[in-house]
């Protein structure tokens, strides 16, 4: 499908939900817009076309979607090549495993951001009791239903490729225990669209964003001053 008008992303620039439809747009080759917002000072025009106040939000032309899943939704269903699979229910249960994607990348942003210790590790465990549930589910290779990339891939990215910057940065956080979930995780992050979905500098920024939030976590990082 040719847009008549060039699509336009509302991000900021470390969201990982906003970075799961860049994702989806690079895969696809649709060229489109990025544009950034401080989300501490949001203007008047984004909460006017943003019911719940957040990012990710696309705009073609006047028209306005939110929710990064219902964007990718809809970027899948108009421009190919499909990242959903055909069979209703394999589709049915892909979305259900988007959604528990969402929980994790809550459960690793409230571990990388909590300041005392006793959260910090309450959270890494209810991480890790996820991440094991998600271990055992991966029984299809290379990628997540077999051999082709998915909508599942382009959820989970970003976490994949946050738990890796941690797990190199603090020895508080380790994907040793996770074979499976770390080759899906290499295969992931070695793909173009992938790889070219963060902005310039994301792993200093995001280290940086960690530091200034006072996360317990950071308190561990090598190089305070990044």
């Amino acid at each position: 499908m040719t847009f008549k008008h060039k699509p336009e992303l509302i991000s900021f620039q470390l969201c990982p939900f906003v970075q799961r439809s860049v994702i989806t747009l690079l895969y696809k080759n649709i060229p489109f817009h990025l544009r950034f917002i401080d989300l501490k000072n949001k203007p008047d025009w984004f909460l006017e076309i943003s019911p719940l106040g957040k990012v990710p939000v696309l705009k073609i032309g006047d028209e306005v979607l939110f929710e990064s899943q219902v964007i990718n939704e809809y970027l899948d269903e108009v421009s190919p090549p499909q990242l959903h699979p055909t069979d209703p229910l394999i589709k049915a249960k892909n979305r259900a495993w988007i959604e528990f994607g969402s929980s994790l990348i809550i459960a690793h942003h409230q571990f990388t951001t909590s300041k005392e210790q006793a959260q910090m590790e309450r959270f890494l465990k209810e991480l890790h009791n996820k991440l094991k549930i998600l271990e055992s589910r991966l029984d299809q290779k290379p990628f997540f239903n077999g051999k082709e990339f998915s909508q599942v891939e382009t959820a989970y990215a970003p976490l994949m490729i946050r738990l890796k910057i941690i797990e190199q940065k603090t020895s508080l956080f380790s994907l040793k225990d996770y074979p499976k979930l770390s080759a899906w995780f290499n295969l992931t992050c070695h793909i173009r669209a992938v790889q070219d979905s963060t902005i310039d500098q994301f792993e200093k920024l995001y280290l940086e964003y960690l530091v200034n939030a006072e996360s317990f976590l950071s308190k561990d990082f090598p190089d305070k001053s990044l």
